[in-house]
């Protein structure tokens, strides 16, 4: 698979899918780049050499102190869109260039720098805590070329670090810049997987934090519980305030919860709310769940109405039970049924049961009737031998080379006595 715009590669974050990649002349349409360097941090810069980039390349581009190092994540036209989403300016202010693309000398340099990353910002941590700052530093990122250091930092008031500068310039030779950021964009730069089995929001596609209230959550019915509704970054969840606004205009169509509902028995208060599918439970109690009835919002609307003229009605229920829709898909294989199995398999017992009793019986039966009449067996034997002899036809047979006519009987595989209980009496003996 190549590295166009088009490609499905999301390996950084922040990632932005091009979908004007196969219209024609859009990756023509501007020479302004967008490249993207450590974490979430993203920058636009003008291509003025016209050289050909593609999603994926590594370039070099211009930075206060020398050059940085960067990777391209968007070109042509959809680059405009996304510098308007951000608010970012071309007219009246100086837009750095790309100069290159890197080559191995500076690839070298950016990963010596790299290497360096993770003790400076250990090392930063104890220096902070000599100097007595309340204050976190969550991320260091150098320069492409090893000139500047970024300290990304976390504090819930403001902090005089300048002390702290004249310190960490003297111990690592760099030049210091200071960023302060919030706990969601820390989240963001180290990245995760949320609650929700996906990357978390604020690392794969959103760049702008609105604050979350635990009104959203009060709105949607969520339990107040914190360790269900806070994220990684130990703020309320981003995605709290997706929903809200179809929750808000849903509850608008019902009832008020402060009404209490009143019947010739009792009075209900209101306990909770289903509310798309547009059903309220009610209970007798208002502190906890006593006798709980859960009727329509239509239902509510008529007894609210009701109780305004002064009438009660005998129960929350209507009289009249409204029955459930049919299904339109009828399980014909019974695959949802845990028991479809059982009465075939107690047919098949039955019939095996009841073919081995009777092939017992009529084998009882004639060997009871041969032990019975052993002298009425021999001569019915000696009679037909008579008879065959006597018979002029089995005479005949016999001449004609032994040969019998075949007995229809006995080509079929048929006995001259029934299988089974016979229905003669039995001799006596």
């Amino acid at each position: 698979m190549g590295r166009k715009g088009c490609s499905k590669i999301q390996n950084n974050k922040l990632n932005t899918y091009d979908w004007l990649c196969d219209v024609p002349d859009a990756a023509n349409a501007t020479d302004y780049v967008e490249v993207q360097f450590k974490n979430t941090r993203k920058g636009y810069y003008l291509n003025s050499a016209k050289i050909p980039l593609e999603k994926g390349d590594v370039v070099a581009v211009e930075a206060s102190l020398g050059h940085d190092i960067g990777t391209v994540t968007l070109t042509g036209k959809l680059v405009l869109l996304q510098m308007k989403k951000n608010n970012t300016r071309t007219e009246g202010v100086e837009i750095k260039r790309v100069y290159r693309k890197a080559k191995p000398t500076d690839i070298e340099k950016y990963n010596e720098a790299k290497a360096k990353e993770h003790e400076t910002m250990i090392r930063s941590r104890q220096i902070a805590a000599d100097l007595g700052l309340n204050m976190k530093i969550g991320d260091v990122e150098y320069q492409g070329n090893g000139n500047k250091a970024i300290f990304y930092y976390i504090a819930d008031e403001r902090v005089d670090f300048r002390q702290l500068i004249k310190v960490l310039a003297e111990a690592f030779r760099v030049r210091i810049e200071m960023k302060q950021i919030g706990a969601r964009q820390e989240a963001g730069r180290i990245g995760g997987i949320g609650s929700c089995g996906r990357e978390l929001c604020c690392s794969s596609w959103m760049t702008s934090f609105v604050s979350v209230a635990t009104r959203a959550a009060h709105y949607q019915d969520i339990s107040m519980n914190p360790q269900k509704l806070a994220g990684q970054c130990a703020k309320l969840k981003c995605c709290i305030n997706y929903e809200v606004d179809a929750y808000v205009e849903a509850q608008k169509r019902l009832p008020s919860k402060e009404i209490p509902l009143e019947t010739k028995e009792n009075t209900y208060y209101h306990f909770k709310t289903d509310i798309f599918k547009r059903e309220m439970t009610y209970s007798t109690d208002k502190s906890f769940g006593a006798n709980l009835v859960t009727i329509s919002a239509d239902r509510v609307f008529d007894i609210i109405y009701m109780n305004k003229k002064g009438n009660k009605p005998a129960s929350l229920e209507a009289d009249t039970k409204i029955t459930p829709p049919k299904r339109d898909a009828h399980d014909i294989l019974r695959q949802e049924s845990l028991t479809r199995f059982d009465n075939t398999l107690k047919k098949k017992k039955k019939k095996r049961s009841n073919g081995n009793g009777n092939g017992n019986n009529g084998t009882q039966a004639e060997a009871g009737n041969n032990q019975s009449s052993p002298r009425k067996v021999v001569a019915k034997k000696e009679n037909n031998g008579e008879n065959n002899h006597s018979n002029p036809r089995n005479q005949n047979n016999r001449n004609k080379g032994n040969n019998p006519r075949p007995n229809k009987n006995r080509q079929k595989g048929t006995n001259d006595k029934p299988q089974g209980k016979s229905n003669k009496p039995k001799p006596e003996a």
